[in-house]
C-alpha cells in the first residue's frame, strides 16, 4: 500500500495517526461493535449474561489486536486480558477497559456505559478517549473538550447506581450536593466533562482501566484530578487495583478535600 495519495498531479504523504487520533478512532469503533452485538444478540436467543461476556470478549480482541497492528511496540493492560509484565519496564502502556458498565449494556436501552483507551508513557497520561457509544460520542484529549460554564446553586455530585461511596456522602453532606445515578465510571466522569455534573467520587474499589482513560480526559478538560487524598494518580504500577479516584470542577476542589479530610 503506497504512504501518499494523489492530489491532482502531487502526491501528497498521508499524515500519521497520533496516539489522541487512535485512541478516540479504537474507542469509537469498538463502541460500535458493541452498538452491533447489543442489537444483534438478542435476536439471536441470546441471554443478558452471554450479551455482557460476548461484548466484553470481543470489544477486547478488537482493541488488543488493533493496537498491536498500529503500535507494534506497545504494551495493552487490558481488564479482560492476561497481565503482561513486560509493561512495568515500558515507555508506553495502553490501558484499556474494553466495555466499562458491563451491567448497564447488558439493560436494553441504558445509556451509561463505556469504551476506555488511554496512553500511559513514561510516567504520565499522554492520550485517552472514552466512547459513550449509546450516545453516539467520543470524548478525547486532542482537541480536548470544552466545558460548559455552570450556575447551579447546588453542587451536583455524581454517584453508584446501587450503593454510593462514603466519601460521596461526605461530600454530598458538606457541600449541600444533589445527586445523580450513573453507571459505569467512564459515563460519570463525561458527565463532568459534559457539564452535567460538578464532582465524582469514588472509593469502594476500581482497577487502573477503570479511570486512567476517565482522568485523561478530564484532566486535558482542565477538571481537577486525583487520588481522594489530593495525590496525583499513578497508573501502570505492579498491583492494577486502584482503590480510589475524584475528579470535580477546579473551584470546588478544595471544599471537597476539605469535605474528606478536614483541610486543603
Amino acid at each position: 500500500m503506497s504512504d501518499t495519495t494523489p492530489s491532482g498531479d502531487v502526491s501528497v504523504p498521508l499524515r500519521p495517526e497520533d496516539d489522541h487520533q487512535l485512541a478516540i478512532r479504537l474507542a469509537t469503533e469498538a463502541g460500535a461493535i458493541l452498538l452491533q452485538l447489543r442489537d444483534e444478540l438478542p435476536r439471536k436467543g441470546f441471554h443478558r449474561w452471554d450479551i455482557m461476556d460476548t461484548g466484553d470478549v470481543t470489544a477486547h480482541r478488537f482493541l488488543a489486536d488493533a493496537l498491536a497492528r498500529a503500535r507494534p511496540d506497545d504494551i495493552v493492560l487490558s481488564e479482560e486480558g492476561a497481565d503482561d509484565r513486560r509493561r512495568l519496564t515500558s515507555d508506553r502502556v495502553w490501558i484499556v477497559d474494553p466495555l466499562d458498565g458491563t451491567n448497564e449494556y447488558g439493560e436494553p436501552g441504558r445509556p451509561d456505559w463505556a469504551v476506555h483507551v488511554a496512553l500511559w508513557e513514561q510516567g504520565a497520561l499522554t492520550a485517552g478517549a472514552v466512547a459513550l457509544p449509546a450516545l453516539g460520542m467520543t470524548l478525547g484529549t486532542d482537541p480536548p473538550p470544552v466545558i460548559p460554564a455552570s450556575n447551579r446553586a447546588r453542587p451536583r455530585i455524581v454517584t453508584s447506581r446501587y450503593r454510593p461511596p462514603y466519601a460521596a456522602i461526605r461530600i454530598a453532606e458538606a457541600l449541600g450536593c444533589d445527586a445523580i445515578r450513573v453507571g459505569s465510571a467512564g459515563a460519570k466522569a463525561m458527565m463532568l466533562v459534559l457539564g452535567e455534573g460538578d464532582i465524582y467520587v469514588h472509593d469502594g474499589g476500581m482497577y487502573q482501566w477503570d479511570s486512567a482513560a476517565p482522568a485523561a480526559v478530564a484532566a486535558a478538560a482542565g477538571l481537577f484530578v486525583s487520588r481522594i487524598d489530593g495525590s496525583p494518580i499513578v497508573y501502570n504500577e505492579p498491583d492494577p487495583w486502584l482503590p480510589d479516584f475524584l475528579i470535580c470542577r477546579p473551584e470546588l476542589a478544595d471544599d471537597v478535600l476539605e469535605a474528606l479530610w478536614g483541610r486543603r
